[in-house]
């Protein structure tokens, strides 16, 4: 499905976000606060992951795209990189099964040639289990940073159309690591930080962004609905006057 670039023309949008995305901040730190070793905030992290995205499916919520572990993350103690390995594993093993009876697809976008091949290959294989769902399709990014997908975007597009030039918006998009998605309407990062850190540069062009000081394990349902409500008070204008968009809504 080819979905509207947010820079080119002016995307349908409606009061439920179709497309959220999420960096899941404070973990370690909710874990500090309770005298609790660092990779306790991950694991409690995961249920929270579960919960967010059964509360997006219930709600209508057509993409939900979660920042497990960013290209940066590595510079972080070795034996905390090695818990969030195991723990993703084992959530890809605990996991799969549900989401594909829950019509759940899984994507996992990134750079994965890093990882240990046991884990590359058990995520080719809990794609391919939930390939044919479209309730909700949930995305996971994994050693995944802004700009290495627009690189890897641009060098695979010149790959592919060698000696030509001027390329335009149109012909990258499809390289992109989410070109199966339309742009994120929502942009969610817990934990108190307002920053984007390096995540879907290209595809929050004209995101609504949310912030809130609740670390990630303490993000349930309720806080979902909190920022659901902050963003149908924005007006998107993409470009345009209010009285434009006024003028669209009464026309519509």
């Amino acid at each position: 499905m080819k979905h509207q670039s947010s820079t080119l023309a002016v995307p349908e949008t409606s009061a439920v976000p179709r497309h959220v995305a999420i960096i899941m901040d404070g973990n370690g730190r909710w874990a500090t606060k309770r005298f609790l070793p660092r990779v306790a905030g991950h694991a409690k992290g995961v249920d929270a992951v579960r919960s967010i995205v059964e509360a997006c499916a219930e709600r209508g919520i057509e993409f939900l795209t979660l920042f497990a572990f960013s290209s940066e993350n590595w510079r972080r103690p070795a034996d905390e990189v090695s818990v969030l390995m195991r723990l993703f594993m084992t959530v890809l093993e605990r996991e799969v099964g549900k989401m594909a009876a829950n019509g759940i697809r899984l994507k996992i976008v990134g750079d994965m040639s890093r990882f240990d091949p046991k884990l590359q290959e058990m995520a080719t294989k809990a794609e391919a289990q939930t390939a044919a769902n479209s309730r909700l399709t949930l995305t996971v990014c994994a050693n995944y940073g802004g700009r290495w997908d627009v690189m890897q975007a641009v060098s695979k597009m010149i790959k592919d159309k060698p000696g030509h030039a001027d390329f335009t918006e149109e012909e990258l998009a499809p390289y992109l690591a989410m070109a199966y998605a339309p742009e994120p309407d929502l942009f969610i990062r817990t934990g108190g930080e307002q920053r984007i850190s390096n995540f879907l540069l290209w595809q929050l062009a004209y995101s609504e962004l949310y912030f809130t000081e609740t670390f990630w394990p303490d993000f349930d349902a309720k806080a979902l609905d909190l920022a659901i409500a902050s963003y149908q008070q924005r007006e998107r204008r993409f470009g345009r006057t209010s009285a434009q968009v006024l003028d669209q809504k009464k026309a519509s």
